[in-house]
């Protein structure tokens, strides 16, 4: 997601300064225009707007909070925008403990849509922040989506996120349990975009997602272990709201079953695999 970030902000002319713990992506990136910093203070003292988009919560922290984070550089003029996934009471108290340091507002925008969204600037970001910190990230989050929605205060954008995965990873469940049941019956499981897409069943999912499934395209635009990852999320926070959520619990069972196979580094759409009677997994 940061090359695709990148990628699209520096072909319409942002100046964009990069960090991160892999040299070698501070590397590729410099190949299409990111200023490479040395750690994300360096970064903050340099920029007016910082983005973030890591895979956990403890990495939020730590790219914020921990040794030459962006706090030994925050100030009230600089915002921070947090694209990554995280749990929702902990972005409220980072948010708080980063404007209690540094003066700096917190804006959690989680995306949907993937690298390939990430680099057309047509992801849909789901945000939550105050009234005048989403105004100053507005006309930068306009590049990077087809849709920029203000959802509510700081932690809405998180909120927000566990639903669309709610939607999506159970769909990736339905879409594999659809695909086995249309090979099993001997039909033409590659005609089902065609036959079904104009009626309720259609979606970007199965137009998207099915022709990869039906073709074995486990290669990862995302990983199956971030799909359990968020899916626990999705429990936790509906267990703390005393929310029922029986299929996402469901469907991360089946995710566990797939990462303890040792599959966690394929795409999600992998969840095939448990369904294919021809699939060694």
């Amino acid at each position: 997601m940061g090359q695709a970030f990148t990628k699209r902000l520096c072909s319409l002319d942002y100046t964009v300064i990069g960090y991160d713990l892999a040299a070698e992506k501070i590397a590729t990136a410099g190949k299409h225009g990111v200023v490479p910093a040395t750690a994300p203070a360096e970064l903050t003292a340099q920029a007016d707007l910082i983005l973030l988009c890591v895979t956990s919560t403890d990495a939020v922290q730590q790219a914020v909070f921990g040794p030459d984070g962006v706090v030994e550089a925050g100030s009230p003029d600089k915002l921070l925008v947090d694209h990554s996934t995280s749990i929702v009471q902990s972005t409220r108290d980072m948010a708080t403990a980063l404007k209690d340091k540094a003066g700096m507002g917190w804006i959690d925008a989680p995306v949907s849509g993937g690298p390939p969204a990430a680099l057309t600037g047509s992801l849909a970001i789901m945000a939550g922040g105050a009234e005048d910190d989403i105004a100053q990230a507005a006309p930068v989050m306009a590049d990077l989506a087809a849709q920029f929605t203000h959802m509510g205060a700081v932690g809405a954008g998180q909120v927000t996120k566990m639903i669309n995965q709610v939607l999506v990873l159970n769909n990736y469940a339905v879409l594999a349990e659809a695909l086995a049941l249309a090979e099993a019956g001997g039909i033409d499981a590659a005609k089902i975009p065609e036959a079904l897409g104009a009626g309720h069943a259609g979606s970007n999912m199965l137009s998207a997602m099915y022709p990869r499934m039906l073709a074995r395209d486990f290669a990862p635009a995302g990983f199956a272990r971030q799909i359990l990852k968020d899916l626990d999320m999705v429990h936790d926070l509906a267990k703390s709201l005393a929310v029922p959520t029986p299929m996402s619990s469901q469907t991360a069972s089946l995710y566990r079953i797939l990462n303890s196979k040792g599959h966690g580094e394929l795409d999600g759409i992998a969840v095939l695999k448990l369904f294919d009677k021809n699939d060694n997994i």
